[in-house]
């Protein structure tokens, strides 16, 4: 199997090789593709040397069996459908295939790919987290209404991100972010719409939509960066179909993959960023009832936004795929 990753020297990208090498992933070819910028770099991965190749367009005319891409919507709309009309299976981490009709967006505990096309989306990484417990809940109790607030770590932006955080600790001025993330709290996340809402919020809520199949549900959101190394946390205000309870919100939640339930207020005990990061699972808790309004219930979520939200949920679709194909290890 010939497996190409594009975006190899970034955040992403380096999260991609780590769970491939975790999960056992089997591969025959190995390249690893970046920008002109930092091509020629030396990765050593499974103990092997691999040298960063610069990414053109006849490389992407070269076969590949699958194709790993983050490294942003430009890039993808360049480049996937050439790796795709050459034969490959393009699993794409940026926005710039979502909400196309004939392109599944996939979170491998909710959804399957039908591939009418081989390019596969990658959801944004709140979507991801936030999806992987809903799908449980709109299956026992029917959905109405989701409204989102997200606490979005700085890794999110990438290096530029994380950069901004620890250089502003040190009193430097903001590079990436419009003003100092550094003991501050933007309610600002991708670019605003005329309608005032950030293109980070339409993403949410679109691709929530389409991943659970339910094009009428009702979803609103405020994305906002904390300052926070890793891990995105969404608080989830969600009204049912049906009445439920917070016990059997719980007992739904509780065996179900991918998820961990940490739901013991008089212990302490609820989901944090720092128990996420690193970790592949959803951490779940803080369920209570919204008493403003029928069948409402408030939900907390945790996750490693570079592991499930990025780099984890990419991989795991091209587990399934290799499953599916008799591929896998």
């Amino acid at each position: 199997m010939k497996l190409a990753i594009v975006g190899a020297t970034g955040l992403v990208g380096n999260k991609m090789m780590e769970v491939i090498e975790r999960k056992g992933i089997p591969f025959d070819e190995l390249t690893l593709f970046s920008s002109k910028k930092s091509a020629g770099q030396v990765i050593n991965f499974k103990g092997q040397d691999y040298e960063v190749q610069e990414l053109t367009e006849e490389r992407a005319k070269e076969h590949f069996d699958y194709v790993l891409m983050s490294a942003g919507g430009g890039t993808s709309l360049k480049f996937s459908p050439l790796f795709e009309q050459a034969g490959a299976v393009v699993i794409d981490n940026s926005s710039a295939f979502r909400m196309q009709e004939d392109i599944d967006l996939i979170v491998p505990e909710v959804n399957q790919p039908k591939l009418n096309r081989t390019i596969i989306a990658n959801p944004n990484c709140s979507t991801i987290q936030s999806v992987v417990p809903l799908k449980p809940l709109a299956d026992a109790f029917g959905l109405k209404r989701v409204a989102y607030t997200t606490y979005q770590a700085v890794s999110g932006s990438g290096l530029a991100g994380l950069n901004d955080l620890r250089e502003g600790a040190k009193g430097a001025e903001p590079t990436n972010y419009p003003h100092p993330i550094h003991n501050n709290v933007l309610p600002h996340i991708d670019v605003f719409q005329e309608d005032g809402y950030t293109k980070e919020e339409v993403k949410m809520i679109d691709e929530t939509k389409k991943i659970l199949e339910l094009p009428d549900l009702r979803v609103t959101a405020t994305c906002v960066r904390v300052p926070v190394e890793d891990s995105h946390s969404v608080a989830m205000n969600v009204t049912f179909e049906k009445p439920a309870t917070v016990e059997a919100i719980r007992e739904v939640l509780s065996n179900k993959q991918g998820i961990v339930l940490v739901d013991d207020v008089e212990n302490n005990h609820y989901p944090l960023a720092i128990h996420s990061t690193g970790r592949d699972e959803v951490f779940v808790g803080r369920i209570r009832a919204d008493e403003s309004l029928d069948h409402t219930f408030h939900i907390w979520c945790t996750a490693d936004n570079l592991l499930k939200g990025a780099a984890l949920n990419a991989v795991q679709i091209l587990e399934s795929l290799l499953a599916e194909r008799g591929q896998a290890k």
